[in-house]
Order: structure tokens, then C-alpha cells, then sequence
């Protein structure tokens, strides 16, 4: 029998390549099942995306409701009840001082808030950070710092954006050092680069997610907030991966107790469904005029539906949960992996966990261990990523309904993957 990926050399190019050659005919929970039946335990969760999991009967329900009611007419043609509800509910769990502008993708929402800065502050710059992600449309790709080959091509397409320095300790170096150096980072910036009244937005992720799964102290953000306060730069969470119960919380902003003016939404939004999301303050969103910006598909009828049905669940448990599994799962990896001196770190934030791999006598990044890894965990029908600058983080991401007896199974597995990718090397 031809399998899926085979099929798929034959029609796609190469830049549609994955991360695995499996072939998955079924998804159901925290389980998705191959051509030949094998089942895996899915904890990349279509990158962040499943946080109900997948299928879930209530977001399946609610969208096969609105498809036989009403699958497209157009939000820059009409409103519809899923749409405003959706938007309601969001203003709410916001604050309710806030407006939304739907999309489809992150990068699309990244796009959105980039525009909405620069209309409303008159000001052409925008500062990111380094090993950030934004997305990879011309416009977010310009925000994006995490990989060279994202942008190799592309640099005369490419918007003026100034990078800082994320707070990311070197190994033993004290988090607050990180912080100050970061700071300083953009302080630099502002004397040598480019003036700070010159700078509509800085956009970051208050966890670093393609960049390493990296968990800045709160300090950074607070300081950050600060900085954007005195000179009248606008602060754009993106929280396309963090968002959504993701970090324990609703949103990461809560989280870590610092609020941007501006939050950039997509991924598990909908459970699965194509969604994103802009959510700023109001008086932001009241000065960007009609035809400043628009799409044909966001806020779709189905996808919101299905984001309804996803708000639903997470108020319902599923963040509740998400902390309690995170922090269960970080305590089950530390214990696992103790005696591997080649893991650097295992660190987390609700569900959202890493375990970071060096040489422990030089601190080298250990790419092809993780990439023996996660070979390894797959043959074990466990499904997991990588992610930094070196691919030498494998981040764990389960579906928000995971538990302890699925928990425990993916552990074992990674830590016989581990075992067995150590004697390999050694």
C-alpha cells in the first residue's frame, strides 16, 4: 500500500515538509492513530492547537450545529450571532475595555497588530526580540528572529525592525542579570539605533515558544510595561501559543500580571478551527477606521462557533487542569531524568514544558541527541517537538483534558528515548 507521505512527495514541494512521515487517519483525546492503526500519544497537540483535544464532542457539536445553519456569508458583509458572541465573550475575559478584530492565522492577528500601531501612533518602527516568532507571511516574518532560514530570500520584502535581547540566562547566570541585560539591550537601541519616538510597538511573546519554550521572570514583563509607558510605545502580547489555558491561565498576561495594549490570539482559539484574533484596548481600536485593514474569511460562522465551545470547556476545568497536569509533569520529568547530565533544564509553565539538552563539560547544544530523541519517542508512540535556536529543546504540549495515566506514559517513554539516546552517544 502507498502510504500518505509517499503520496504527498508527489504533490507537494519540499517547503511542505513535516516533522514526522506519519500518516494519521484518526484523532481522538490526547491520541492520534496511523495508517497501520498505531496508536500515539499526541503532546505536540498540532502545535499547540488541540487544547480540548482532539474531536472534542462539544466543539464537534457546536460546529456541526452552526455548518447546518450557516458555514460562510462574510464578516465584511454581514453580522451573525457566533461572531458577535465570540467577540463579547472575549471583550470580557479581557477586562471589557477592549475591542476584537478577527483573522485566520497568527501571523495574519501579528500582521493586524503591527498596522493598528502604526495607524494610531503615526510612528513607523517596531522593536522584537531575538529567537522570537511572529509567524512567516512577509509582514510577521519581518517581527520573526528565531531562525534564519525563515527569512533567507526574503530580506528586501522584509519591514525595518530592531531586535532585543530576551532574557535568557546563560548556563549559572543569575534570571534578574538576564533581565537587566535584555533592558539594557533596548536601552542601546533607543541611543544607537533607532529613537524611542520613532517606535509605535514592541512585540513579545511572554513565553518564548519556537525560540526554546524560554519562561522570562515577571520582572521582565513589569519593565517592560514601564519602558513602553514612559516613551508611549504601544505593548503587543503575542499570545498566538501561550494563550487559551495554555500557561494555567486564561491568557499568559495573566499569568505573570502584566497587561499589554494590545493581544495577538490564534492556534487553539477554536480547538482546530482556522481563527485569530486582535483584542486592544478600545480607544485604540475606535481610531482604526473602516478599510484600514479586512480579509474575506475571519470570523467564520463554524470557526467561531467552535472558539464558543473552546471558551466554554477551558472556563469549565480545562485551566484548572492545566496547571495541576503542568505542574505534575514537570515534577514526573525532573524526577525521571535526574540522573542524565545532559539535560540542562526541565522547566514549565502550565502545560507549556521543556526539557532543554547541553554536553555537560562544554555547554555545546546537543542537536542531534534531540533529534535521536525524538525518533525514539515516536517508535514509542509518542509524538513531541523540538524547538531553539539549536533544536536542542524538545517542548511537551498535551491537549488540556491530559491526565496523570497519560502523563506517566509519556514519561516513561521520553525517559527510555533519553536512556537510550545517551548510551548511543556514550
Amino acid at each position: 500500500m502507498t502510504t500518505l507521505y509517499e503520496r504527498a512527495l508527489r504533490v507537494f514541494p519540499p517547503v511542505a515538509s513535516r516533522a514526522t512521515k506519519l500518516g494519521i487517519v484518526r484523532a481522538e483525546g490526547c491520541w492520534v492513530y496511523d495508517e497501520n492503526g498505531k496508536a500515539y500519544l499526541d503532546f505536540a497537540s498540532g502545535v499547540a492547537v488541540t487544547n480540548t483535544g482532539h474531536n472534542h464532542p462539544a466543539v464537534v457539536q457546536r460546529a456541526a450545529e452552526q455548518m447546518r445553519q450557516m458555514i460562510h456569508v462574510g464578516h465584511n458583509v454581514f453580522y451573525y450571532e457566533p461572531y458577535v458572541q465570540l467577540a463579547e465573550r472575549l471583550v470580557e475575559v479581557t477586562g471589557g475595555d477592549t475591542k476584537v478584530y478577527f483573522s485566520n492565522s497568527g501571523a495574519e492577528a501579528n500582521e493586524g497588530a503591527v498596522k493598528l500601531v502604526q495607524y494610531v501612533t503615526g510612528r513607523p518602527e517596531v522593536i522584537a526580540f531575538a529567537h522570537s516568532f511572529h509567524g512567516r507571511t512577509l509582514g510577521s516574518l519581518a517581527l520573526t528572529g528565531s531562525n534564519a532560514a525563515y527569512r533567507r530570500m526574503y530580506e528586501t520584502a522584509l519591514r525595518r525592525v530592531y531586535f532585543a535581547r530576551y532574557p535568557k540566562p546563560a548556563p549559572g547566570e543569575d534570571p534578574e542579570e538576564a533581565v537587566r541585560a535584555s533592558l539594557e539591550s533596548i536601552n542601546d537601541l533607543f541611543e544607537l539605533q533607532v529613537s524611542p519616538d520613532r517606535v509605535a510597538a514592541i512585540i513579545v511573546e511572554p513565553v518564548q515558544g519556537e525560540g526554546g519554550y524560554v519562561i522570562p521572570p515577571r520582572s521582565f514583563l513589569e519593565k517592560l510595561r514601564g519602558i513602553c509607558d514612559e516613551h508611549g510605545i504601544l505593548l503587543i502580547f503575542d499570545e498566538v501559543q501561550t494563550g487559551f489555558g495554555r500557561t494555567g491561565h486564561l491568557f499568559a498576561y495573566q499569568t505573570f500580571g502584566v497587561k499589554p495594549d494590545i493581544l495577538t490570539l490564534g492556534k487553539a482559539i477554536a480547538s482546530g478551527f482556522p481563527l485569530s484574533a486582535v483584542i486592544a484596548r478600545q480607544d485604540l481600536m475606535d481610531r482604526w477606521p473602516a478599510g484600514a485593514h479586512g480579509g474575506t474569511f475571519g470570523g467564520n460562522p463554524v470557526s467561531c462557533a467552535a472558539g464558543l465551545a473552546t471558551l466554554d470547556l477551558l472556563e469549565g476545568g480545562l485551566i484548572d487542569n492545566a496547571r495541576a497536569m503542568g505542574n505534575y509533569l514537570v515534577a514526573q520529568l525532573r524526577e525521571s531524568l535526574a540522573e542524565f547530565q545532559e539535560v540542562y533544564d526541565v522547566r514549565g509553565v502550565g502545560l507549556m514544558v521543556a526539557v532543554e539538552f547541553r554536553d555537560p563539560g562544554s555547554g555545546a547544544e546537543l542537536s542531534d541527541m534531540v533529534k535521536e530523541i525524538l525518533a525514539r519517542c515516536e517508535q514509542g508512540g509518542l509524538i513531541l517537538l523540538s524547538c531553539g535556536p539549536g533544536k536542542t529543546v524538545v517542548r511537551f504540549m498535551p491537549p488540556l483534558i491530559v491526565d496523570k495515566k497519560d502523563i506517566d506514559q509519556a514519561v516513561q517513554v521520553f525517559r527510555d528515548s533519553v536512556a537510550a539516546a545517551v548510551r548511543s552517544v556514550n
